[in-house]
């Protein structure tokens, strides 16, 4: 394997070629080299040439970090190691940005590869790359200790409830239970902290709708990319430059509602489109689904409440409104000792003497695969008959 060049030999380089038009070409190169006084070899040139070719194309020095297998996440925390994850909690890679400039560069380049800029006038960014891959930056001097690059990757394919299961995200009894609860169009939100597979498991259960249904994916960014034939998609969009032409997740949701969907699904509810989700389910769209930022089941009444509380409806009509539009939460959790990622809970709503929405363990699985019946059960067992008919054997 070729040994990299050094970091001031290669910005020397650059430096030199910045001065003069022309394509990066290892003919250039060598010509820089000679008009620094450095050595021309070959090998020399072509370690130089490769690395400002990385710098100027896809993902630069992060491109094998992207195509490593179940890679889900790369991290940039300013000059020094790049740190990836693949399941397993964060790991330490070989790749290191030894500059601040050259983290900044970065970001930047990845930035306008999605159509937006990154300068001192607009610090932070969040955009989708070409290849799907969606990537959220912070200039330095808001991040510390330099510049912040967060890419997430989506999966090629995405995953099947049979491979979640295959990775012990999923128990044989929750990979079965889950598939009862798409059969039977039950409302639901996947719930759960950051990195912890919300959209991954959310893509695996919309695979097993029927084909015969269309889905209509909302998303603020598209990273829903389940294995059926009838999925269309709408995603957001942020306002340009001038201020203008915002397309946010409420107006989809709206467009979504007239599009004759049989699921409408929102991929993540973080604004005031909870309030939308909820009326869509309360008139007659069955199945309806979508993920949510939680600590636990538990808090996911709260979290609604507040949500809905930014589009101007009470703490009783956000109750009224859950608890005859949803049924269940699947909540992921992420072992803090190995990184793995799994179903944890799946919780009913039930609503107290006062009207309060709370939320009822039907199912807990716990880290070695126990399966713990919970109060909820027969709720939920009730629900799956009723909705289920005998379609299931």
């Amino acid at each position: 394997m070729m040994a990299p060049p050094e970091g001031e030999l290669v910005e020397e380089v650059r430096a030199r070629l910045s001065t003069t038009p022309g394509a990066l070409s290892p003919h250039r190169v060598a010509e820089a080299l000679r008009a620094a006084g450095r050595p021309v070899g070959d090998a020399t040139v072509l370690a130089v040439y490769e690395a400002l070719r990385r710098d100027v194309v896809g993902a630069g020095p992060l491109e094998p970090l992207l195509r490593m297998p179940d890679v889900t996440d790369v991290l940039v925390n300013g000059p020094g190691p790049v740190r990836f994850d693949r399941g397993r909690g964060l790991e330490v890679s070989d790749v290191v940005l030894d500059s601040e400039e050259r983290c900044r560069r970065l970001a930047q380049r990845l930035v306008a590869s999605g159509g937006r800029r990154l300068d001192d006038a607009a610090p932070y960014a969040d955009v989708r790359l070409p290849d799907g891959t969606r990537c959220h930056a912070v200039l330095a001097p808001l991040a510390h200790p330099g510049t912040a690059i967060s890419l997430r990757v989506p999966r090629r394919g995405g995953y099947s409830l049979a491979e979640l299961h295959a990775v012990d995200a999923l128990t044989h009894d929750g990979c079965e239970l889950l598939r009862q609860v798409v059969a039977a169009r039950l409302a639901f939100l996947v719930t759960g902290g950051t990195g912890t597979g919300k959209t991954t498991l959310l893509s695996a259960l919309l695979a097993e709708v029927d084909p015969a249904e269309r889905i209509v994916v909302v998303e603020d960014a598209a990273e829903l990319r389940p294995d059926h034939p009838q999925v269309v998609g709408l995603e957001a969009r942020p306002a340009n430059l001038e201020g203008a032409g915002a397309v946010v997740l409420r107006d989809l949701v709206a467009q979504a509602l007239r599009m004759r969907p049989d699921r409408l699904v929102v991929g993540e509810v973080r604004d005031a489109a909870v309030v939308d989700l909820m009326a869509a389910m309360n008139t007659g769209h069955e199945g309806g689904c979508g993920t949510l930022h939680a600590n636990s089941a538990a808090d996911v009444p709260a979290r609604v409440e507040a949500l809905a509380l930014t589009a101007g409806l009470g703490r009783a009509a956000a109750h009224s409104q859950l608890a005859s539009a949803l049924d269940l939460v699947l909540h992921l959790v992420r072992d803090r000792t190995t990184g793995r990622r799994r179903l944890g809970e799946v919780a009913v709503l039930t609503r107290d003497a006062d009207g309060w929405v709370h939320t009822e363990p039907a199912a807990t699985f716990a880290a070695t695969g126990e399966l713990v019946v919970g109060p909820g059960s027969r709720q939920l067992i009730e629900l799956l008959d009723r909705r289920l008919d005998g379609r299931l054997p």
